[in-house]
């Protein structure tokens, strides 16, 4: 908890760049940061520690994620263990700890403010991202076979006491994320192949909350919105789908 607070310090990014020896068991490598990831990684339940859980770590995450040289190491494989760190920690978006979902909801938010690495978010071969967002929104709803068809398999067969996360912020959180990787075209055109629409939906009707229905009214406007020069000669432009000023989806 300590650490979580420090870590909205200014200057505290600079924990990238420092470096100790790694206990044996954490199989870690001099990187602190690396450290820390292992730590949050292996430690969850007691695993690593049967006193410490290492839950607010996730918030210590949230807080660096807000620094471009952070987001960037989230998006770059560590030569020790060849992995990327943003994929050890998007598992945790149905972890039972609240802590733990919120702060990785926010990481992950903070980090797809990284335009340019959207393909590699949405690439099943890379980060695949979308089932880890899609299915913390997602509830029990029965959809039209066609939809339920051409969504992301992770989807398509979830059990019958399936429930959204019970943190209607986190529920924002994601969706607001999801309205970040439309910035793209072809993030916007995957998530309308993929019926990402009935799921948000689903998620506005059934969820009272005012945050969360703005979120999805504004990432519906985007995904049902026609694409500029559709229908005209040539094809469609390629071009970034700018967030309107009065709807600007901030850091958290």
């Amino acid at each position: 908890m300590l650490l979580a607070n420090l870590a909205k310090l200014d200057g505290f990014e600079t924990i990238l760049e420092r470096k100790q020896t790694a206990p044996s068991a954490l199989g870690s490598d001099d990187s602190i940061m690396n450290q820390l990831m292992d730590l949050f990684v292996k430690g969850q339940d007691g695993a690593y520690n049967k006193k410490a859980d290492f839950d607010y770590l996730a918030y210590v995450f949230a807080d660096l994620s807000k620094h471009e040289q952070v987001r960037k190491y989230f998006l770059t494989e560590q030569k020790y263990d060849g992995v990327i760190p943003l994929t050890k920690i998007r598992v945790f978006t149905e972890h039972k700890s609240d802590v733990r979902r919120k702060g990785v909801a926010s990481t992950i938010k903070n980090v797809a403010f990284d335009i340019d690495s959207h393909p590699m978010f949405l690439d099943e071969d890379g980060i695949n991202l979308l089932p880890y967002v899609l299915l913390p929104i997602t509830g029990n709803e029965e959809y039209e076979v066609e939809d339920t068809m051409e969504m992301l398999p992770d989807l398509q067969l979830l059990s019958p006491d399936k429930k959204r996360d019970s943190d209607r912020n986190n529920i924002q959180t994601h969706i607001e994320t999801l309205t970040l990787l439309t910035t793209t075209r072809e993030g916007r055109e995957l998530m309308r192949r993929v019926k990402v629409y009935p799921i948000i939906r689903e998620t506005h009707l059934r969820v009272d909350d005012e945050g969360v229905r703005e979120a999805c009214e504004r990432l519906v406007q985007v995904l049902m919105r026609d694409e500029e020069g559709e229908g005209e000669e040539g094809g469609a432009s390629s071009s970034v789908q700018e967030v309107d000023e009065d709807d600007e989806i901030v850091e958290v």
